[in-house]
């Protein structure tokens, strides 16, 4: 597929407009040329705004009057390539012509300038957005803000990277090690990453931040023994002040990595939230998608965080997994919330080009499409009428159907750590390989980053550079403490 842009500086949004129509394809972008090939999408910003579209024998050519607006101008170009590209492929897109991460956020500023009616028509009748979706990204940014609103000018979260798992799933792409290839990883690993929390808890101390949220993620913290996993977690307890932490999430994520021993360790932690996420509870799928565990490994490491405990567990499903069927997607739905799962978040399949499955070949085609898309809204449909609320939202890249991953919760439940991550609220500070420390200047967009090292052995070889980064986080905020009292 080639597009051609002339005279104008909107190729990025209309090569991610094209993906989303030509998600197999190839997207080569002109910006220079003297001749146009087909198949074409051809956009130019002159006396009028033109936009043509060769498709085989599809055909047409669109014209939209220039104003002195670019953004006017770039929204006009997209909205007629959006149009064009629906009706050569017979397809509206869920979220219309929008491709970005946060629509929730946009929402929210559309409705803080303008108002939620406004924001309302934008997304309808400017973006294409579905009116089911549109009703989703409204009541998902009222929950939301409830939760932003808890954040203060000094708030900051704390993000803890555990990057190992029993074995890799299909669809991954995201920096770990199995177990079995990294063991003799896993414990230097754990030493220094104990050092970095003390590190970046002396930071905090010194610059008077106060946190509201720490979230174990991953690859599986639970892939860790219950000593090594103990450590870890008396670390961060020793080492901040706990009293102001509203939330503590730890991802057990795998049901095969969950014992006993892990669970009591993260209870006398003081961790309050856990995912135990099955993806499906289809043992063929999960077959399919390389999980070493059934469903049945699930239900009972359910009950026993159950039984030790745990009041606030969050599962996670994926819809448009290979080899899944719709009933079988409704059936895992079921199961969850028939548990009583606190949160249910329901993920829908992205092909990350580092996964497995695109690397061996997997392409995305329409019928899946459709069947994710059935998934979700047996999801939302289900969900709200079990009186679970849509808390946080996002999308990704080359996801099946173009859909979205949300997170659902029972009222109360919500994970504010979620929610502070994807409407970038405050400062996140990582520690672990292949962790990103996110620093946010209080009220403003401003946002800066800091990465760690992505994978483990480099983290280990390298660590002593890796805390000389963390100065980073002071001159960000000045060398002395802050008296934030003065502050809105």
């Amino acid at each position: 597929m080639n597009l051609y842009v002339k005279n104008n500086t909107f190729w990025f949004e209309l090569e991610n407009l094209a993906r989303l129509f030509f998600p197999n394809e190839k997207i080569n972008v002109y910006k220079e040329f003297s001749t146009v090939e087909e198949p074409f999408i051809y956009t130019e910003l002159g006396d009028k705004i033109t936009v043509r579209v060769k498709l085989g024998s599809f055909c047409e050519e669109h014209f939209a009057d220039k104003t002195e607006s670019n953004s006017e101008n770039e929204l006009a170009t997209v909205q007629l390539v959006y149009k064009a590209l629906s009706r050569y492929c017979d397809i509206r897109q869920p979220w219309g012509l929008l491709t970005g991460v946060r629509p929730i956020k946009l929402f929210r500023k559309i409705t803080s300038e303008k108002g939620g009616e406004e924001a309302q028509r934008r997304f309808l009748h400017e973006y294409f957005v579905s009116r089911g979706r549109v009703e989703l990204a409204q009541m998902t940014e009222e929950n939301e803000r409830r939760i932003i609103s808890l954040s203060r000018p000094e708030s900051f979260s704390l993000y803890v990277g555990i990057p190992f798992c029993p074995s890799r799933c299909s669809y991954c792409s995201f920096v770990m090690s199995s177990v079995e290839r990294a063991k003799k990883l896993v414990e230097p690993y754990t030493a220094l990453l104990c050092e970095e929390i003390k590190a970046t808890a002396e930071i905090v101390k010194n610059l008077g931040l106060r946190l509201e949220s720490v979230y174990f993620g991953g690859g599986t913290p639970t892939t860790l023994s219950a000593e090594q996993l103990d450590m870890v977690l008396c670390t961060v307890n020793k080492s901040f002040d706990m009293s102001t932490c509203r939330e503590f999430t730890v991802e057990a994520g795998r049901p095969d990595t969950i014992t006993e021993d892990k669970l009591i360790s993260l209870k006398e932690n003081n961790v309050d939230r856990i995912s135990i996420n099955p993806q499906t509870l289809s043992d063929s799928v999960l077959q399919a998608i390389g999980r070493k565990h059934t469903a049945e490994q699930f239900l009972q490491a359910f009950e026993l965080a159950r039984r030790c405990g745990f009041k606030n567990i969050n599962t996670d499903l994926i819809a448009g997994l290979p080899t899944d069927t719709v009933d079988s997607f409704k059936r895992s739905l079921d199961t969850v919330t028939g548990l009583g799962a606190e949160c249910v978040t329901v993920h829908t399949l992205c092909m990350k080009r580092a996964a497995n499955l695109t690397t061996e070949g997997k392409t995305l085609n329409r019928d899946e499409a459709l069947a994710a898309r059935a998934m979700q809204d047996y999801a939302r449909q289900s969900l709200l009428s079990l009186d679970y609320i849509p808390y946080y939202l996002y999308r990704q890249t080359r996801m099946v159907g173009n859909l979205e991953n949300v997170g659902w919760s029972k009222r109360g439940y919500e994970s504010l750590y979620n929610v502070y991550v994807m409407d970038e609220t405050h400062t996140i500070l990582a520690c672990g390989s292949g962790g990103v420390t996110k620093l946010k200047r209080y009220g403003t967009d401003y946002l800066t980053r800091i990465f760690n090292f992505k994978y483990p052995y480099e983290y280990i070889d390298r660590f002593d550079e890796l805390l000389n980064r963390k100065t980073q986080i002071t001159q960000f905020y000045g060398s002395n403490a802050v008296d934030y009292s003065a502050q809105p």
